[in-house]
């Protein structure tokens, strides 16, 4: 039975939960494909918080481009962990409703690391351009009080960008009948279409949020690694351009596996409406879920520092 949805006033409403959706038509295999989400959580944060360890015990990564990789990591565990739970309760209990306001603090963390994750990726990019086109000056201009502060600048753009959306929905006026979510967590676009009133300023700041943190991110890593291009192009040897590249492909993954899944949430939610249900699950899932799993294995796998220090922490050996 659904519990019960208390009226404040005869012409306010506020659902007192929202009832959550796993994989639309295939609910009868949930159990089944909990496994798979299951295992792919488990090596989100395994993974993750191997690298983590490997930076804070190896002194040799304590580098400017390590600590960006730590700050990464842990972008992609604040975001493993803000769906983790009402995904698994879906999943493997099939228990499907989420509280007016867990929902909306969900949907805040749930976009506060995603936006986090973008900034990490843009501070990357400069870590990478400064390295490749002042390598003498690197040590000097990415000192540990400019990487504090960088990382401050992060996270206070994320809150301050990310904190009226919640604001923005409480003071909506809800349909009574109208709790049904389109996936197993709360997306901010998700939640505003179950309002009945006019939901334009959501809409709006949504896509000011949008452009101007992920928006603006992607566009400001093309311009990096255009310069970074264009400095390698001037090298000499073509051994050392070869070099000089190698050192930002792990990046250049990163950057894909997480724009490629945003981009196609972003089309998705506003020009695919006509698409199955299962098709918008499915895009979501790998946006969330996907990043976090393959950056530590793309970074281990690229990275030799990272993989040895990795191997050091699982094998109990002292720092390097």
């Amino acid at each position: 039975m659904l519990p019960s949805q208390p009226f404040i006033n005869i012409s306010f409403f506020q659902p007192q939960s929202f009832l959550m959706t796993g994989i639309p038509g295939l609910e009868a295999a949930h159990g089944w494909i909990s496994i798979p989400f299951s295992s792919m959580y488990t090596v989100a944060l395994t993974g993750n918080c191997l690298i983590l360890l490997a930076v804070k015990r190896t002194h040799s990564l304590h580098q400017p481009m390590y600590y960006f990789l730590s700050m990464l990591a842990l972008s992609d565990v604040g975001l493993s962990l803000s769906t983790l739970p009402s995904t698994l309760a879906v999943l493997w209990f099939d228990y499907r409703f989420i509280e007016f306001h867990a929902c909306l603090i969900q949907m805040f963390f749930l976009h506060f690391f995603s936006v986090v994750e973008s900034s990490v990726l843009l501070a990357m990019s400069f870590d990478r351009f400064v390295a490749i086109s002042n390598p003498l000056r690197y040590a000097s201009i990415l000192t540990n009080n400019v990487i504090i502060r960088i990382g401050v600048a992060i996270t206070t753009r994320a809150t301050l960008s990310l904190l009226p959306l919640p604001f923005l929905l409480k003071r909506l006026n809800y349909c009574p009948g109208k709790i049904l979510l389109s996936h197993s967590f709360c997306f901010h676009a998700d939640v505003m279409k179950l309002a009945c009133a006019d939901i334009t300023v959501n809409i709006l700041y949504g896509l000011y949020v949008v452009l101007s943190t992920v928006g603006i991110d992607s566009l400001l890593i093309v311009m990096s690694y255009s310069l970074i291009l264009h400095t390698v192009m001037g090298l000499a040897s073509p051994r050392e351009r070869v070099r000089a590249l190698n050192t930002c492909v792990s990046h250049i993954l990163a950057v894909l596996v997480f724009y490629i899944p945003v981009v196609g949430v972003s089309m998705i939610h506003r020009f695919g409406r006509h698409l199955p249900h299962i098709v918008h699950a499915l895009v979501a899932y790998v946006y969330l879920v996907v990043p976090p799993v393959l950056n530590p294995i793309i970074y281990s796998v690229k990275s030799k520092p990272i993989r040895g220090a990795m191997f050091r922490v699982l094998s109990g050996k002292g720092r390097g």
